[in-house]
């Protein structure tokens, strides 16, 4: 089993969008796949027209065991289930703050599902407390969208600093660029800094693009609703980079 999170500490830059497609992706290749919605925002589990509840909300989430299990629901896709957000998940960071080994907390919760599943994808909220400490702990990669504007480079910098003070490989992270917009000779020039500036940066962009702003009203994976748009090819060949390229490094 492989967990992969998409992940950033910067908000509206396209992750549930990004999780959303992905876990798609892999479950259409053939993979077990779960998506685990982190966001008390729920969208992940809005576009997937499930009810955002977990059984005995964070309490229930945060016990080791198989109750987890029990919050799992099935998807209208093959292979894929969904672990629903919890409005109760915006206390995740305290609830952890209290448990023994609070920084591996989600990695311990996670562990009785890695025989069912070929892929667990985290679509993990804004946050670099706590709970982005259990998130990181917990998975093997961590997939990073980056906008092309300057913000984007100061807050992913602000990140590899945060690994770097708690000691994680800087390969596990991999940064990838979303809502670009190729007109703009502002993104065309930051795409070309950062691919130098930062370690491990796809070459496959997401688009900015009205196809996936239209995933709110589909409810849907672009690849559903719209096969032969950019949008889904691009998410294609995000995937294709990504199991070609970055699995196959880390095995």
């Amino acid at each position: 089993m492989k967990t992969l999170a998409i992940y950033s500490n910067k908000g509206g830059v396209g992750k549930t969008a990004a999780a959303v497609n992905l876990s798609y992706l892999a479950a259409q290749a053939g993979a077990r796949t779960l998506i685990c919605d982190l966001d008390p925002q729920s969208s992940a589990t809005y576009y997937f027209r499930i009810k955002p509840k977990l059984k005995a909300k964070a309490r229930g989430f945060t016990k080791v065991g198989r109750q987890i299990e029990n919050s799992i629901k099935g998807t209208d896709y093959q292979n894929l289930d969904l672990l629903p957000a919890d409005l109760s998940h915006r206390k995740l960071d305290i609830t952890f703050d209290h448990l023994k080994r609070s920084k591996h907390r989600l990695e311990k919760i996670l562990e009785p599902l890695q025989d069912e599943y070929d892929f667990i994808i985290l679509d993990s909220p804004s946050t670099i407390n706590l709970l982005a400490v259990n998130i990181i702990n917990a998975v093997d990669y961590v997939f990073v969208p980056l906008i092309p504007t300057t913000l984007s480079v100061r807050t992913h910098a602000q990140l590899l600093a945060f690994c770097k003070k708690h000691h994680y490989n800087p390969r596990k992270i991999h940064p990838f660029f979303s809502m670009v917009d190729r007109r703009k000779k502002l993104h065309r020039e930051l795409m070309a800094s950062m691919s130098e500036e930062f370690q491990g940066v796809l070459q496959n962009p997401i688009p900015y693009s009205s196809v996936i702003e239209r995933m709110g009203l589909a409810r849907e994976p672009v690849a559903v609703f719209a096969p032969r748009s950019a949008a889904a090819t691009a998410y294609g060949n995000l995937w294709a980079e990504i199991t070609e390229r970055v699995f196959l490094a880390g095995q």
